[in-house]
C-alpha cells in the first residue's frame, strides 16, 4: 500500500483533527505518501484531495471541530455514488482510505469495504452512539463542555430557587444527559430510551415542590421532549415556573479534552497499521484499554448503549 485517503464526514466532534493528525503522521512513519479529502465523501466525487505532510498538521491536536471540513452527501449513499467514489480514489492512486465519523459515515465505509476498496473506520461522535463502541471521539469533551454550563446553571438557579431545564443532544441515545446529568447531579434526568418515566419525574418534582425543595435541575435529551414544550407540561401540571437553556452546538465545539486527544491518537495510529497489514471493513476502539478492531457491519445493530446502572444510580442520588 503506498498511498491512503483519510476524511471526515458527519456531524463534527471534538478530537478529530487529533485523529487526522495520528493518521497523517503514523503514515508519513511508515512511508506512506498520505492524502487529504476535504468535505468528507463530497470529496472524493469532487476530487478534492491534496496531499499531506507533517507540517500539515502541525499544530492541530488542541483544536476543535476538523481541519478536512465534513459535509452529508447524499449521492454517496447509492451504489452508483459509491462506485463513481471508488474509480475517483483508484484515479488519485490511494490504496486505501481511512474514514472518521459517526454511524453514517461508518456505513458508507462498510458499503466501500464490501466492494473491495480497502477502509477502516474510526468513530468519532459525540452523542456515543455507535453500537459496540465504547467510547467514541468527542463523548467525553461533550460531558465536559456539558458539565461547565451545568454547575454554572446551579449557581444562579440555587441563587434565585428557579428549577432550570437543560436540553442536551441526543435524538435517539441518551448517553449525553445520562453521562451529564450524573456527573452535574441532576435532579432529573430524561432519555429517549426512558421515555415513559417523564410522567413519573413530574410526580417526583411535585413531591419535591410539597417537601420544600427550593429547586431543581432537570436534564433533557432533545429527543424524548424539548426544554421549552417539557417547561410547559410543568407549569401547567405543577405549577412551576422554570428556565430553559438550551445548549445546542455548544456542545461540538471547543478544545478537546486530554482524553479525547489520546483516544483520537491511538486509534488513528492502528487504524494504519491495519491498512498495513491488509485488514479492511474494521473500526478500531478501545476495549479494557486496549487496541481492538471489530468488523464495521457492527454498527448496524440496534444495540442500546446506555448503561440502565447509571440511570438507576442517579435516580437514588437525586431523591
Amino acid at each position: 500500500m503506498d498511498r491512503i485517503g483519510v476524511l471526515t464526514s458527519g456531524e463534527d466532534a471534538p478530537g478529530m483533527n487529533a485523529a487526522i493528525r495520528a493518521v497523517v503522521r503514523s503514515g508519513l512513519y511508515d512511508g506512506i505518501e498520505m492524502v487529504g479529502i476535504k468535505y468528507g465523501f463530497q470529496g472524493i466525487l469532487n476530487e478534492t484531495m491534496e496531499r499531506m505532510d507533517a507540517a500539515s498538521v502541525g499544530s492541530i491536536i488542541q483544536r476543535g471541530g476538523t481541519i478536512l471540513q465534513s459535509y452529508k452527501n447524499q449521492e454517496i449513499v447509492t451504489d452508483a455514488g459509491q462506485q463513481k467514489a471508488i474509480a475517483h480514489l483508484k484515479k488519485h492512486g490511494i490504496d486505501g482510505l481511512v474514514v472518521i465519523g459517526g454511524r453514517e459515515a461508518l456505513k458508507v465505509a462498510v458499503s466501500l469495504a464490501e466492494k473491495d476498496f480497502p477502509c477502516i473506520g474510526i468513530p468519532a461522535a459525540i452523542e456515543n452512539d455507535i453500537p459496540y463502541v465504547d467510547e467514541a471521539i468527542g463523548f467525553d469533551t461533550a460531558i465536559n463542555t456539558i458539565i461547565e454550563y451545568v454547575d454554572r446553571i446551579r449557581d444562579t438557579a440555587s441563587s434565585h430557587e428557579k428549577t432550570s431545564i437543560i436540553e442536551v443532544m441526543g435524538k435517539e441515545n441518551g448517553n449525553l444527559a445520562l453521562w451529564s446529568g450524573l456527573a452535574g447531579g441532576a435532579e432529573n434526568i430524561i432519555i429517549p430510551e426512558k421515555k415513559e418515566d417523564i410522567e413519573k419525574i413530574v410526580e417526583q418534582i411535585k413531591s419535591g415542590t410539597s417537601r420544600d425543595k427550593k429547586y431543581s435541575i432537570i436534564i433533557v435529551a432533545e429527543g424524548t421532549v424539548s426544554g421549552i414544550d417539557l417547561n410547559a407540561k410543568l407549569k401547567t401540571e405543577t405549577g412551576l415556573e422554570s428556565r430553559v437553556t438550551v445548549l445546542g452546538h455548544t456542545q461540538r465545539g471547543g478544545a478537546p479534552t486530554a482524553r479525547d486527544r489520546v483516544l483520537a491518537s491511538r486509534l488513528g495510529a492502528h487504524a494504519i497499521e491495519l491498512l498495513l497489514n491488509d485488514e479492511s471493513g474494521k473500526v478500531v476502539k478501545l476495549k479494557d484499554n486496549k487496541l481492538v478492531s471489530d468488523d464495521l457491519g457492527e454498527i448496524f445493530s440496534p444495540k442500546s448503549h446506555i448503561d440502565e446502572s447509571m440511570y438507576d444510580l442517579s435516580g437514588r442520588l437525586s431523591k
